[in-house]
């Protein structure tokens, strides 16, 4: 792990909403740790320009440029598809260790275990942070988590990048300001940069997913009242779908709050048609039955690309549709939600 105070941010060509995830959840929670994006096609605006938020952060163009910013940290900010280190980037990783930048990855290429970057990085002194880098835990599921104290609340979705990060992170949040003991479980690289702890989950062999999310599950319920699992995926996305299903038998959920972005009807990529939310719903629920009986209580919604009027309209449909709490908790807090979530503790 490297404790980093001021990174400059890799999203070359990609900046955005959608398309770099971890850079828009660093911007928005701990900004103060961010000196600037690095992507030459939004070279010269803020981050405000693109995302709405984020205030005075430049976006630069090249790592030369960064430099002139004082960071002590290249971080890679997005994730290209499949998570492989695209041949353009190298250079870039390079430059950095030259300008004796530490470097922290979440791509699936191990940077450590590249010949060319890791002997440039042991002749500049800097460290390199996979974060992705897989481990064997003891054995597979041993389903200690059905006789337990504590609550765990998952959250899921629809499709990935829909929010679920997002949406547990605010959840601690939220549980913390009522005074209740939360602990938030990443299995992501964005949540492991925020939350300190935590393996990503997709680079865990098969066998043994479900066993690292109940290591992670359990030992934070050693301190914690409610802990609250960040999933990933989705169980109707083609690629994804298997680490989805192995967080939610793995942390043992008493509730799951699905994420859904309204505007998205088909899994990007794959063309297949996201089904209508009460099919997700009772999908989620059957799939979770068999090992422990847990109920989606709430519907989490990304509308980033809606109007306000639009968006209102749009959370009241799917409240009317699926008769559960529905709202926009970035937008408009937990108020909505908050009687299903309290409901459960």
């Amino acid at each position: 792990m490297i404790e980093f105070r001021r990174a400059a941010i890799l999203a070359e060509g990609s900046f955005g909403i959608l398309t770099s995830k971890t850079a828009v959840c660093l911007v928005r929670y701990v900004p103060d740790k961010v000196c600037c994006i690095i992507d030459s096609s939004k070279r010269g605006k803020l981050v405000e320009d693109i995302l709405g938020f984020g205030g005075a952060i430049p976006i630069v163009g090249s790592i030369e440029e960064a430099m002139e910013l004082s960071p002590d940290t290249l971080l890679i900010g997005i994730a290209p598809r499949g998570g492989l280190l695209p041949e353009e980037w190298r250079q870039i990783i390079l430059r950095a260790i030259a300008f004796r930048l530490n470097i922290i990855s979440g791509l699936h290429t191990m940077l450590t275990e590249d010949p060319e970057i890791r002997e440039a990085a042991r002749g500049k002194g800097v460290s390199i942070w996979d974060i992705r880098k897989p481990i064997i835990p003891d054995g597979v599921l041993t389903g200690r988590l059905a006789k337990r104290d504590g609550r765990v609340i998952l959250t899921v979705g629809s499709d990935s990048r829909t929010g679920k990060m997002t949406v547990g992170y605010e959840l601690v949040k939220y549980l913390e300001l009522k005074g209740i003991k939360a602990a938030f479980v990443p299995t992501g690289q964005t949540g492991i940069l925020l939350g300190g702890n935590g393996y990503v989950i997709d680079r865990i062999a098969g066998d043994f997913m479900s066993r690292v999310v109940e290591d992670l599950t359990y030992e934070a319920l050693k301190t914690a009242d409610v802990v609250v699992v960040e999933g990933q995926g989705s169980l109707v996305h083609p690629a994804y779908s298997g680490v989805a299903l192995s967080i939610i038998h793995g942390c043992y959920p008493d509730a799951m709050i699905l994420c859904h972005q309204p505007t998205r009807k088909h899994i990007e990529g794959y063309g297949v048609e996201i089904p209508p939310l009460e099919d997700l719903i009772t999908l989620h629920e059957t799939i979770a039955r068999p090992v422990f009986e847990s109920k989606v209580i709430a519907i989490a919604v990304n509308t980033f690309d809606l109007t306000e009027v639009e968006a209102l309209h749009t959370i009241e449909t799917i409240h009317s549709q699926t008769r559960l709490p529905t709202d926009d908790v970035i937008r408009w807090g937990w108020q909505k939600l908050s009687a299903a979530v309290e409901a459960i503790l």
